[in-house]
């Protein structure tokens, strides 16, 4: 399953996201909360404003296939945020766990080890669902080295980023990088997957509100990609996109890549790629 009312939580995201110009509504005075209102959505998908609460308050989280369609409809909703959705209803049972018994992998199969060695020198990075880090380029090792990523015995990125006092420095956007590692691994079982729940027992330890909170206010969609800034010791301020790209199923394993955002950061990388460095992408578990 994932985490208490997550559907309920994922609604009213998106609901709050959603503007009334982009349905073809008035603006209007005293709209005293940003997005759309509850009536308003209530009205777009033909259902009650009594329903609409309860899916957001997590009092039913069954609705129907055709509520389902109405009310992706009525949030214009992606193809990938539509999928989320039916997944959240699908899960809804507290004892289902789709990972089953099965333990965090640490194995990297050879095709991936391959593509990793083709990357290079573009910085890239494999995770489990835990995000701990199981390889990565030389490229991703001159890049996280300097800020302390890659310092811990297993390095972890979620752990680094919300634990890590270090990170605040190094991530100029800390909030949103933040925002990301608990949106990840929240999808999935989350706290229903014995070895997810014990590091989230660990991070409610150490990182405090700064994860509890978001535990409880960020949907478990990550953003597949984007743009994010990385102070570099040596390099200065980086502006990196990333992407993400999802190994099979059986794997529960991503691959991400960083690429420079801007011609600045495509210089400060090319400086940095020119150094001599012993590549280390493998990580022992």
């Amino acid at each position: 399953m994932v985490s208490d009312n997550e559907l309920g939580l994922f609604l009213r995201v998106r609901r709050e996201a959603v503007t009334p110009a982009e349905v073809g509504l008035p603006a209007g005075p005293r709209r005293r909360a940003p997005g759309l209102r509850r009536s308003e959505v209530a009205a777009l998908a033909d259902v009650s404003v009594e329903y609409v609460t309860r899916l957001e308050q997590g009092r039913d989280r069954r609705p129907s296939p055709q509520v389902l369609a109405a009310l992706a409809n009525a949030l214009r909703l992606t193809r990938n945020e539509r999928v989320h959705l039916h997944h959240l209803t699908k899960a809804a049972d507290p004892s289902f766990n789709c990972r089953g018994n099965t333990t965090p992998t640490g194995e990297v199969r050879p095709t991936v080890r391959a593509l990793l060695d083709r990357l290079e020198p573009t910085p890239a990075v494999l995770l489990n669902q835990l995000s701990d880090i199981l390889a990565h380029t030389a490229g991703y090792e001159r890049l996280v080295t300097p800020i302390g990523l890659l310092d811990a015995p297993q390095p972890n990125l979620a752990r680094f980023v919300l634990a890590d006092r270090r990170a605040r420095s190094a991530f100029p956007d800390w909030g949103h990088m933040a925002d990301e590692q608990v949106a990840a691994l929240k999808q999935g079982p989350f706290r229903a997957y014995p070895p997810m729940a014990a590091l989230a027992d660990e991070l409610t330890i150490t990182a405090g509100d700064d994860f509890t909170r978001r535990v409880d206010t960020v949907p478990s969609l990550p953003k597949a990609s984007g743009i994010f800034r990385l102070a570099h010791p040596e390099a200065g301020m980086l502006r990196l996109a990333y992407e993400t790209l999802e190994l099979p199923v059986d794997d529960d394993q991503r691959l991400l890549v960083h690429l420079p955002a801007d011609a600045a950061t495509a210089t400060a990388l090319d400086r940095l790629n020119s150094k001599p460095s012993q590549p280390l992408r493998l990580v022992a578990g």
